[in-house]
């Protein structure tokens, strides 16, 4: 007579399920693993883009369709906005430092809001980025597109040359490291767009939810006035996240911003707001005495501290969604 295998109503081994369920569940990310993470991410990266092939004749010519493409749509504006900004120097050579840095700092910056403020979050948001990127690293190789101000045959501007200003790894001595046929998609607007969602969703303040519908606004006005992108290229990018955005929910089960804010695994005295159940403990000094009362699915737990059988006031009720209706996150229990 055979073993009998204990299965689930998914049809997998029991012991498989809950191996699956593990890898799925947002877990409370470890700082030195996400630095060097995102270190070496962003290194691969940089070596991928830079090592496609730049195909000028071809780039060139995708440019010329573009344009064209553009044209008969009755949207060819950039060359407008071009010309227009750059008759105004302090707009431009702020559009040309806007480009050269935001684009780092400003997702740096989301990163670190994410784990410190939305831990179980951070990992799904973190791979819809990654994974966005990891999509535009295949348009560079399938579709290599000159940007605007290497247009020979237009009369666009290269802003960053004529105001010398810094730090553009697209024009001047930086652009020998760096592919300038790597236009489609825009990943300006990809991250922009990653960036401004995240803080739009999971931000409390008002203002601080504007800036983040603000922020890719500004940045696809950015990339088409110092003439480093057509809106075609802005469109690829969003096409890129969109796809990002879908892998990562197809794997958690839900979009990014539906995961509990705390995960299980977190640091210690980290609030988390997983559907664990009940604790016990007993205290010492001034806490002696108290006794921790815990809400969940798993029950509920009492326990007294050595300086008596008192019971102690109810724990704070388990943190409920920022969200109404998520199902992903615990509601908050009444104790009696």
């Amino acid at each position: 007579m055979g073993d009998r295998i204990l299965t689930t109503p998914e049809g997998l081994p029991a012991p498989r399920q809950a191996t699956w369920h593990r890898l799925r569940a947002p877990r409370h990310p470890r700082i030195w693993f996400e630095i060097l993470l995102i270190a070496v991410s962003y290194g691969v990266y940089s070596l991928i883009r830079n090592a496609v092939p730049e195909q000028k004749a071809q780039a060139l010519r995708n440019a010329d369709w573009i344009w064209r493409a553009e044209h008969s749509l009755g949207l060819a504006f950039e060359k407008t906005v071009n010309h227009a900004a750059d008759s105004v120097g302090w707009l431009i050579v702020s559009m040309n430092y806007y480009y050269a840095t935001l684009h780092f700092v400003v997702t740096i910056g989301v990163l670190v809001w994410l784990y410190r403020r939305h831990p179980g979050r951070y990992a799904a948001v973190r791979m819809v980025l990654f994974l966005t990127t990891a999509v535009a690293l295949l348009g560079y190789y399938l579709y290599p597109l000159a940007p605007p101000r290497l247009m020979e045959s237009e009369n666009f501007i290269d802003t960053v040359l004529v105001h010398q200003t810094w730090g553009s790894m697209a024009s001047g001595d930086l652009k020998h490291v760096s592919n300038q046929y790597a236009a489609m998609p825009s990943m300006h607007i990809g991250w922009s767009l990653w960036c401004g969602l995240a803080i739009f969703l999971l931000a409390k303040a008002p203002w601080a939810r504007l800036l983040g519908l603000l922020y890719p606004a500004a940045t696809l006005v950015v990339i088409v006035a110092t003439a480093n992108h057509f809106w075609l290229d802005a469109v690829g990018g969003v096409v890129c996240l969109g796809f990002g955005t879908a892998l990562v929910c197809a794997w958690y089960g839900a979009l990014p911003h539906r995961l509990p804010r705390y995960a299980h695994g977190g640091a210690p005295g980290t609030r988390q707001g997983g559907a664990a159940g009940a604790g016990s403990g007993s205290g010492s000094g001034a806490s002696a005495g108290a006794a921790a009362v815990g809400s969940g699915p798993a029950g509920a737990g009492t326990g007294t501290g050595p300086g008596g059988g008192v019971p102690a006031p109810a724990a704070e009720p388990a943190l409920a969604s920022e969200h109404p209706g998520d199902p992903a996150a615990p509601v908050a229990t009444p104790v009696s």
